[in-house]
């Protein structure tokens, strides 16, 4: 994982609420729901239960890349030949197991990157179900945890695919991206090389940073309501309450993913925060310590991992791996796409936008396309309020008045069923008063 930045709003997409949630679960392990293309792919039977993955499986790749960064003066980072050997490692293990790999390469700091894509034959490939981990290291350590542990997690859940015979709905796709201690410069690269049809096509990306820190916490990436609570429930079948994370905004390769309108989940046990009280009471290890002492130093070894949380975060990666591909290619109804960036609206001036991109979605918008609106201003009744739709259709929300109340937190109904769902949808603000400030802080869109 990246040094920490400034935190930022982002682009998200969530389910709109627990119930929901239970309907796509429900969903999701329901056999019935596999899609029926031209050549028929089945899907799990409901026996087909993800399988626990052997943490003696997960340690054996660690200690091969401890070996490579051994190998190879101490690190595995971008531009060294320890990734290039540790991304070696990895494609040759898939290639093996039947996967169609494609090493991409990119430019950066004048050395040659790889990122190293996976995709396992079948399911649906207008409906992909991905997961990703970043491969190198800082230069400073042989990045065991970091990230090693998400690495060496979502390769061995990709071989449990092969071993199964796995048939799933969904066509399923893992990633290894490089120069992520850059900046996610490899995980960006590749998204940015994506057509918008492809991108489209892409239903979830799971991002696995660091899995096995020594001193662990359970979080839970909290962007997607229904991604977060489908690792919640797995874990709390298992007696372990999470929490959602906030260290990792920003700070891993699902952002450029999120930035994309793809949906994100994940999960992550720690990085250089401190451990609290109440969570080592929750659980265990020791409170007022990092959650990784050696995170980005030379300590980050094959030793620096806890074998239990390790084991854990690679069975719930199984899990959702299996379910999500399960999955029906048709998104439930309530799915809720929000940006939650805060625009400042200038008094008694230009209009502003701020913009959601749907993904997803088949044919058009509905009749009764839900837009519910949060803005913070001190004298609405100078607000005037559209929707802008993909194609550039307007829907007037809300027009000035003399109402002297302050903020508009409602939602509204259009009747959108003549402009098609998928793109870039905008909230268009603008203060035609004097005298009152305010800003969007956030807008959301149910379909």
């Amino acid at each position: 994982m990246t040094e920490r930045a400034p935190r930022r709003s982002r682009l998200r997409r969530s389910a709109l609420s627990a119930a929901a949630v239970v309907t796509l679960a429900a969903a999701l392990l329901t056999p019935a729901a596999a899609a029926a293309p031209a050549a028929p792919v089945a899907a799990p039977s409901a026996a087909a239960a993800a399988p626990d993955i052997p943490v003696a499986n997960v340690k054996a790749h660690l200690a091969q890349l401890q070996s490579i960064a051994t190998a190879n003066g101490g690190n595995r980072a971008h531009g060294r030949t320890g990734y290039k050997a540790s991304i070696d490692y990895v494609k040759a293990k898939l290639d093996a197991a039947g996967y169609t790999t494609a090493l991409k390469t990119f430019s950066y700091n004048g050395s040659t990157g790889y990122n190293l894509i996976a995709d396992w034959p079948g399911g649906d490939t207008s409906h992909v179900v991905m997961a990703g981990a970043h491969l190198d290291s800082v230069t400073g350590g042989p990045g065991i945890n970091d990230n090693g542990s998400g690495s060496a997690g979502i390769l061995e859940t990709a071989l449990a695919v092969s071993r199964a015979g796995l048939t799933p709905s969904k066509h399923l796709r893992f990633g290894w991206w490089g120069a992520e201690e850059y900046g996610m410069i490899g995980s960006k690269n590749y998204v940015n090389s994506l057509s918008s049809a492809d991108r489209s096509k892409i239903d979830t990306y799971l991002n696995f940073d660091m899995i096995g820190s020594p001193n662990p916490g359970y979080f839970t990436y909290r962007y997607d309501s229904a991604l977060d609570a489908l690792f919640r429930d797995y874990f709390a079948g298992i007696g372990i309450s999470t929490e959602q994370d906030f260290e990792g905004d920003g700070r891993s390769d699902h952002a450029p993913f999120q930035d994309a309108g793809i949906r994100v989940g994940g999960l992550f046990s720690g990085a250089d925060y401190t451990k609290t009280s109440a969570q080592a009471t929750k659980w265990g290890g020791t409170a007022g310590q990092p959650f990784d002492r050696c995170y980005h130093s030379s300590c980050d070894t094959s030793a620096n991992i806890n074998d239990t949380a390790l084991d854990r975060m690679t069975d719930a990666i199984a899990y959702a791996i299996w379910t999500l591909s399960a999955g029906s290619t048709t998104p439930p109804t309530g799915t809720v796409f929000e940006s939650t960036a805060d625009v400042q609206i200038p008094d008694n001036g230009a209009a502003v936008t701020s913009a959601v991109t749907v993904t997803g979605r088949t044919g058009n918008a509905p009749s009764a396309l839900q837009v519910g609106v949060d803005i913070k201003h001190t004298y609405r009744g100078d607000l005037v309020i559209d929707l802008v739709a993909p194609n550039g259709t307007s829907f007037r929300l809300k027009a000035s008045s003399s109402d002297s109340a302050p903020n508009v937190q409602t939602t509204y109904t259009v009747n959108a069923s003549a402009v098609a769902a998928n793109g870039t949808w905008k909230l268009k603000v603008q203060d035609v008063g004097p005298q009152d400030t305010g800003y969007i802080d956030s807008w959301k869109l149910t379909f």
